[in-house]
């Protein structure tokens, strides 16, 4: 089976897990971000995190925990489908407003950041730092533009139970260099 049909099929089964994961532990948010050792994040200005989809965890209370140490909050925006996402400061008394996806971001006028620390939603992960997200790249271009630039810290956010032995991997996929869930913190190895 190849890596992309592959990818597809544990696409499918993890969203069905993913949503189960969700009604059966709704304070994993809070728990999480509860759980995330400051100290072994490198330093960061700027942190993104993203606007939770579906039964994607919630990253509000990780975003408020960030928030409170002084860095600068940005939201993921896409500027059309296939573009690496870009990155726009974004205060909660300020409205959202649909990007190119129709997700929520921050609008037009808020100015551009360029974050230290992303916080990335997914659909499952392994020990290696394998990611798989929801199939459209758009995470993979964008982390890949961001790390061209500068040293980007990449944090993952999912349940414990997104944990699968193995990823599917493409050349293009970018790796987590941690990942935080509801029962703690793991640095991951990048094969």
């Amino acid at each position: 089976m190849s890596d992309i049909s592959s990818k597809s099929d544990l696409r499918g089964r993890m969203r069905v897990l993913r949503k189960a994961l969700a009604v059966a532990a709704p304070g994993a948010a809070e728990r999480a971000a509860a759980l995330l050792p400051l100290e072994r994040l490198p330093a960061f200005a700027v942190f993104s995190g993203y606007h939770a989809l579906g039964s994607e965890l919630d990253p509000s209370p990780l975003i408020r925990r960030l928030a409170a140490t002084g860095a600068m909050l940005a939201l993921p925006v896409a500027l059309s489908p296939d573009a690496p996402l870009a990155f726009r400061a974004w205060d909660s008394r300020d409205a959202l407003a649909p990007d190119a996806l129709g997700v929520p971001a921050p609008p037009p006028s808020a100015p551009g950041l360029h974050p230290d620390l992303v916080i990335t939603p997914l659909l499952a992960f392994d020990r290696g730092g394998g990611r798989l997200g929801q199939g459209g790249g758009h995470f993979d271009r964008t982390l890949e533009a961001l790390r061209a630039v500068k040293p980007v810290f990449v944090l993952g956010l999912a349940y414990a139970g997104q944990e699968v032995e193995q990823v599917p991997a493409e050349p293009h996929d970018q790796r987590l260099d941690a990942i935080l869930t509801e029962t703690g913190y793991r640095e991951l190895k990048k094969t």
